[in-house]
């Protein structure tokens, strides 16, 4: 195992947690499901569908739902890509828009 892949790994054990996974399940779900329920009514509640949110609602909702199932990547690199330090904060700010 490389120095990449073990650092990688202990740094993702810290989010290892029932509590997190739960809260990114639902968050996901419920994003997934506002966009679906009724797109415009979320759009305009958040501000738009603009070319830097949708992209990164879209990446945040997937990857928050790979960890919210369990599922670990085996590579280093994809740990990385759906890690979620990045992805609960966007969910959260997006929630924060909707709701605020």
């Amino acid at each position: 195992m490389s120095n990449l892949n073990h650092w990688v790994k202990r740094v993702h054990q810290l989010v290892d947690v029932t509590l997190l996974r739960l809260l990114a399940l639902v968050l996901s779900l419920a994003t997934a499901g506002l966009v679906i329920w009724e797109p415009t009514l979320f759009a305009q509640a958040i501000g738009g569908f603009g070319p830097v949110i949708s992209p990164a609602m879209i990446w945040a909702t997937c990857a928050a739902m790979v960890f919210g199932v369990g599922f670990v990547p085996r590579r280093w690199y994809w740990q990385v890509f759906f890690t979620p330090y990045l992805s609960l904060p966007i969910l959260l700010y997006i929630m924060w828009l909707r709701l605020g």
